[in-house]
């Protein structure tokens, strides 16, 4: 039997050890020191070294098949469940720092990709993804002592968990998801929209890299870099995926649903904002451009229907023109809707936007119709004839907000239900009346209900709290932070441990 060069053999395995994904997904066993030689087998062949050597090819992230990337992130899971919480946060933070330092570059592949929104929001909002994302310190631990011991509750990780992201804010739900699902202990797999694959998968190839060089894990965020409708339905069926995630429209969500998994599902939203006549005029025109304008409406929780009472309807139009948005007459909203609105051939559907138009900026929209909009206007806004109106009814994704005069009070907070169409998702009031604004939050029954701010503001976009892009309105988990990603633990010690 030809004698094996031990010391050669054991240099190798350590390195293979420190570099590559085993079964141990990069982490050294705990019966191998940091310092300690591994122990081989005086019968472990050069051919086994040479296929550990082998794995050493790092994949980043990017995988043409589900099964791929499913596995990868199984064994990238394995591996950082291991690790500690203060190894956890460092992930969550080189996530963090790729997406302020390099914001810019970034936003601009995002908007190059996927041609909607407006560019400087684009930019804008990878920052506020990774200054609003929670870390390890959001995961909540609760404990019980007693007569008869101690029992404490934890949040553990699910572990691989499939999400499908929007063309809307395709890299800032991903960046997001990534901290909170790998803050809980998670590894992912993403089957982005087909619009924003390629910033999805560069997103993500940086984020792997720098953590790889940095905890010697690789694919912790595995993204599909060719997605389609059946990549979707893979993950939604692999048996190695424990969790669903879902950030988009009506289908992908109940798609998500009928999968026969635990489903946490941010849907659709038509938020609606209603004014009476006790509001401060300027400050509602002022919040109410800054966020139906944001990112040309792209935000599924942007103002998308006014409603204000008739007694200072006039007044509010005026405060909107002072505040900078452009106003249409009648006939050029029926114009609009004409080009914009696509109506339904099935009366319970609801009108759709058309797609060339979403995400446009105002100038490209008014120029439709033969309008020359100044190139400082962020918003579009006209009076429409009723509650029913096409405009109102869809989710329009678009600089364009229809108002609607309203009788009262009553009759602004009906046809704002009426519009929201039971998504729970967002609802927005100007007020100064306390019990206006209670009336009209236990009328709507949303997720995010916003008083005298822009509807940005429910989100950690200049109100309290934390944010996030994927806000859970259809399975009712609200604003995800990582404990939205875990599983309750319980572990108890009977009559014993109570040390008072």
């Amino acid at each position: 039997m030809p004698q094996v060069n031990e010391q050669l053999v054991r240099d190798m395995v350590q390195k293979v050890l420190q570099h590559v994904q085993s079964g141990w997904g990069g982490r050294v066993p705990p019966t191998v020191g940091k310092n300690a030689s591994p122990i081989v087998s005086a019968g472990q062949t050069s051919q086994s070294s040479a296929g550990m050597a082998a794995q050493t090819c790092q994949r980043f992230g990017q995988f043409g098949s589900v099964a791929e990337a499913v596995e990868a992130a199984r064994v990238a899971q394995r591996a950082i469940v291991h690790r500690s919480l203060a190894q956890r946060e460092i992930a969550c933070d080189l996530i963090r720092q790729i997406c302020i330092n390099q914001a810019d570059m970034l936003g601009r592949m995002e908007m190059e990709e996927t041609k909607i929104g407006h560019a400087a929001h684009k930019v804008e909002k990878l920052s506020i993804a990774a200054n609003c994302a929670n870390g390890t310190k959001a995961l909540r631990t609760e404990c019980f002592s007693g007569d008869h011991g101690i029992t404490l509750e934890e949040r553990g990780p699910w572990g691989v968990i499939g999400i499908i992201t929007p063309v809307t804010h395709s890299l800032p739900t991903l960046a997001v998801n990534a901290v909170n699902m790998i803050a809980a202990g998670n590894a992912v797999v993403c089957n982005p929209h087909p619009g924003g694959k390629k910033i999805a998968a560069h997103g993500a190839k940086l984020f792997n890299q720098a953590i790889y060089e940095k905890l010697g894990i690789d694919n912790l965020i595995c993204v599909i870099t060719e997605p389609t409708i059946e990549s979707a339905d893979q993950i939604f069926k692999h048996p190695d995926v424990d969790l669903i995630v879902v950030t988009g429209g009506p289908a992908v969500v109940a798609a998500a649903l009928k999968s026969g998994k635990r489903a946490i599902c941010a849907g659709p939203g038509n938020p609606p904002v209603v004014v009476d006549d006790s509001a401060d005029m300027d400050n509602a025109a002022r919040c109410i451009v800054e966020g139906s304008s944001y990112d040309n409406n792209l935000l599924c929780l942007s103002e998308k229907e006014a409603f204000v009472v008739d007694s200072v309807f006039d007044r509010m139009m005026d405060a909107m023109a002072k505040a900078g948005a452009y106003r249409l007459t009648t006939q050029q909203m029926e114009e609009l809707t004409r080009i914009c609105i696509n109506l339904p051939k099935d009366p319970s559907h609801h009108p759709t936007a058309n797609k060339k138009f979403i995400g446009a900026e105002p100038q490209t929209i008014g120029a439709a119709i033969g309008l020359t909009i100044p190139a400082s206007c962020r918003l579009l806004f006209g009076e429409v004839s009723s509650n029913m109106h096409p405009f109102v009814q869809a989710e329009q994704m678009m600089p364009v907000l229809p108002f609607v005069r309203c009788r009262d009070f009553e009759q602004a907070v009906e046809f704002a239900k009426q519009a929201e169409h039971g998504f729970r998702h967002t609802a927005v009031i100007h007020s100064k009346l306390v019990d206006h604004m209670t009336y009209m939050g236990k009328e709507m029954n949303t997720t995010l209900y916003i008083k005298n701010g822009p509807s940005t503001a429910g989100n950690g976009g200049g109100g309290e709290g934390y944010g996030n892009f994927s806000i859970a309105c259809s399975t009712g988990e609200g604003i995800a932070t990582p404990n939205t990603y875990t599983r309750f633990r319980r572990c108890t010690m009977v009559d014993n441990l109570r040390i008072v």
